[in-house]
Parts: C-alpha cells; structure tokens; sequence
C-alpha cells in the first residue's frame, strides 16, 4: 500500500589520494528508477577532470569515467522523492523458470561473489517445503536471527560462501548471502547499490531485489531499510557490478561521508 512520498536528501563526500595516476569509475548517482524521482541532483569535482558518463549494469542508473592524477575529492548531492510500497513478500509467487527472460537468467547464475551451488544443501534442508515470497521470508528471518552485523569481518575478497561460514559482515555481506540462497532455489536475485536514512552505520548501502510475480522487489537483509525509503543508484550481479568506486590503480582513502535525511 503507498504512503505519502518520502523526500530524502543525499550527500556523499569523497576524498582520497591516488600515489600514482589511475583511472576510476564513480557510481554514486541516483537512478532514474521505477518508485523514485529525483527532483535535484549534481557532481562537483575537481575543474581539471573530463569525465565520461556511461550507463550502469543492465541499464540502471550511470558510471563516471575520470582519470585521476594525485588528490582527488568528489562531492555528490541529491533530493529525492520515493513513491514505492512496502514490499509483501508473502502474496508473491515463484516464476516457473522456462518463463524467465535474459536479464533474469543471468541473476540465477554463479557470479564473481555468489556461488548458489555451495547453498543446494543448506537452503533444503533449512527451509523446507516453501516457496516463492514465503521462501524468501524464511531467508531473511533466518539471516536477522543468525548473522552479526561486523565491519572488521570482510575483506574485498569476502564471498557469499566465507560470509556463510563466518555469520558475519557488513551489508554487501549480508546481501550476498541472501542472493546466492535464492538463486540455489531458482529464484532471481540481484545486488543494489542504495542510499536508505536509518543505515547505521550510515554509508553507501547494499541491498537486494529478488524476481517474484513477474516483477522485481527490494529486500533489505540487514533489516535497515525499506523498500518505501530506498533510494536505488545502481543493480548488479554482485558486489563488482555496483561499487560506488572502482579504481584501476591504488586509491588511498583520506575520508568518506554519507548522509541520508529524511522528511
């Protein structure tokens, strides 16, 4: 059911320190997303950069392309209107997998983070006799009552079967445990790259959309965030599709903020 829309304005600050020159692609604007407006939204950064906007993954949201040479600082603002409803994962059904198109096929396969063939087992055995919406339920109960929320618990190189294993991690963790779950039972799902206000704490955040009657759905397996006060900037097989920034070269970090304020 819609509420009123939720207005959230945005501010990331980035400020680091290539040792040596490098490119990077930036990916921290608001997309333009069903359930979202954004009313007001700008970049600043350094004067002597030329950036290059190209498209996001499977056509969601935009990436910068910039060229760093030494210090480089970035400053992204937005004010964002979201008109999307709570999501009620138990009315949804599971899509016969014959009736899937492309873009969902390939969130059923194994990614660089989410190896659905270690979770067969597990995902059987833990929630039987469930499917669809109901399923998906059970996962992100199971996740809320068994996974730590641990920020010295992941490394870049961290994948969905480690945070399994360990029952702890940040959000992209969490996310990439959910997603690989669901794809072990032929259910479509994919990462999001999101801003949200009740993050804690707060910082550019992962969260998930799994593929149910036909369409897709945001579901926050940290518990943080709502689907009716996410704001959506980029989607992706896993982790390496949605960073914020990837570098091609070392980027030393000198400081970094994300606010969320909602209204």
């Amino acid at each position: 059911m819609f509420g009123p829309p939720v207005k959230l304005s945005i501010h990331a600050h980035l400020d680091y320190r290539a040792p040596q020159p490098c490119d990077l692609l930036l990916q921290v604007a608001v997309a333009d997303y069903p359930g979202q407006d954004v009313t007001r939204q700008g970049l600043e950064i350094p004067t002597t950069m030329q950036p290059r906007t190209v498209g996001g993954y499977d056509g969601v949201g935009q990436r910068v392309w910039l060229h760093v040479a030494d210090e480089f600082r970035a400053d992204y603002r937005a004010e964002v209107l979201v008109n999307r409803a709570a999501v009620d994962l138990y009315g949804l059904s599971q899509v016969p997998l014959s009736d899937l198109g492309a873009a969902e096929i390939g969130c059923l396969m194994p990614s660089r983070y989410c190896f659905p063939e270690d979770f067969f087992d597990f995902v059987v055995q833990t929630f039987p006799g469930l499917r669809g919406g109901p399923r998906v339920a059970a996962m992100l109960e199971w996740i809320a009552k068994n996974f730590t929320y641990d920020a010295f618990a992941t490394q870049p190189t961290t994948t969905a079967t480690d945070s399994l294993a360990a029952r702890r991690g940040v959000c992209r963790d969490y996310a990439h445990v959910l997603i690989a779950m669901l794809r072990a039972v032929g259910i479509p799902a994919r990462i999001v790259s999101a801003y949200a206000p009740e993050v804690k704490p707060q910082d550019f955040h992962a969260v998930v959309e799994v593929f149910l009657g036909g369409a897709w759905h945001l579901v926050d397996p940290t518990g943080m965030a709502r689907a009716d006060d996410i704001a959506v900037a980029g989607v992706g097989r896993d982790a390496a599709d949605i960073s914020f920034m990837t570098s091609f070269g070392l980027m030393e970090l000198q400081n970094q903020t994300v606010t969320v304020d909602k209204s």
